[in-house]
């Protein structure tokens, strides 16, 4: 990608944290509340293991919809940096305490199991219609999925984002994967297939 499209990439990623950052709180929590309302839009099934994630920041809160996958009888894992380029995802068992994972997250420990997901709810910056997003620029997420099809899976990719995080369009880099969907507090939106 040239310089022009990594510049493009940073202000993009820049003005849809600013605007996610400027909602207010307790709106952010009713919309974490509306996309746990969507978990049956999901349409996972029981024992699919499903990565969620924990709110940085202004994120969306996903613990209300873990649960209610919980409860449908998905098998949960959260996601954990183990260096500055690799995620593993570990089991999450509500009943387990959370340890600090670094990076300003927290997961389970060590000790919990390594799962790898069919269903990866993923975070995000910025998204576009055709299914683009834009990380946080580490590109955890791009190497771990990279990974999970090495392995011959094709986990199912789900991006979480407020509406206000939508764009025009996202420059998109050879690495980079595109979602199938994103869960916004508006509902579960599909993109079109890649072809």
């Amino acid at each position: 990608m040239d310089a022009a499209a990594k510049e493009l990439k940073k202000t993009l990623r820049g003005a849809a944290l600013a605007r996610r950052d400027a909602l207010d709180p307790a709106w952010r929590a009713d919309a974490s509340l509306a996309m746990a309302a969507a978990a049956d839009t999901l349409a996972i099934a029981p024992g699919t293991v499903v990565s969620g994630f924990l709110p940085i920041r202004s994120e969306a809160d996903l613990k209300p919809l873990m649960a209610a996958l919980a409860q449908r009888g998905a098998r949960l894992c959260l996601p954990v940096i183990l260096d500055r380029a690799t995620i593993v995802f570990r089991e999450y068992l509500a009943h387990r305490p959370l340890v600090d994972t670094g990076f300003g997250t927290s997961g389970p420990d060590a000790d919990a199991a390594v799962l790898d997901p069919a269903v990866m709810l993923v975070p995000l910056a910025a998204f576009d219609a055709q299914g683009n997003r834009i990380g946080y620029g580490a590109g955890h997420y791009d190497r771990a999925i990279a990974r999970l099809h090495a392995k011959g899976l094709a986990p199912r990719l789900v991006g979480v984002a407020f509406d206000c995080q939508r764009v025009d369009a996202v420059p998109a880099e050879a690495h980079d994967v595109r979602l199938g969907e994103c869960l916004s507090e508006s509902g579960l939106r599909r993109f079109p297939l890649c072809l």
